[in-house]
């Protein structure tokens, strides 16, 4: 499948894209887990931040945000990592990752990066370089687990 990838500040996103964002994590953290949280968290068109999606066969694929530092001494903060259902298995959750730390070397390369992941995910994700730091907690009655690189 022939994908198109996007890594825009979020002043450069148009109405479509940020909605296609909003409806793709609505789907997957809000209804498909069954957890009702806020994602609209105000950090989506703040400072700096960066969004990376892919766009296949007309449709949002996949999609990340990230967080600018709040200071020197800060990580830059990796979250709402997503793949649709229709494209998991492709290894696209890999594609995305490798695009997410393209991004955060080319526009804050002196800065660790975080994530708080799904403790089931933390395979994964160590695969991309990441290692646990902490327990396991629960956020939204979901495991997670802080991780950094």
């Amino acid at each position: 499948m022939e994908l198109t990838w996007y890594d825009l500040h979020h002043s450069k996103l148009n109405v479509h894209q940020l909605y296609e964002i909003l409806a793709l994590r609505n789907r997957v953290f809000i209804v498909e887990q069954q957890c009702p949280y806020e994602d609209i968290d105000g950090q989506d068109l703040v400072r700096d931040n960066r969004h990376i999606f892919a766009i296949g066969e007309g449709r949002m694929l996949a999609c990340a945000r990230i967080l600018t530092p709040l200071d020197e001494n800060n990580p830059v903060k990796i979250g709402r990592v997503i793949v649709t259902s229709e494209a998991r298995g492709l290894q696209l959750g890999y594609r995305l990752m490798e695009q997410v730390l393209v991004s955060c070397e080319r526009y804050w390369p002196r800065h660790q990066q975080y994530l708080s992941a799904q403790a089931h995910l933390q395979p994964f994700y160590a695969r991309m370089g990441f290692t646990p730091v902490g327990e396991v907690y629960l956020e939204d009655n979901i495991p997670h687990i802080d991780m950094v690189k």
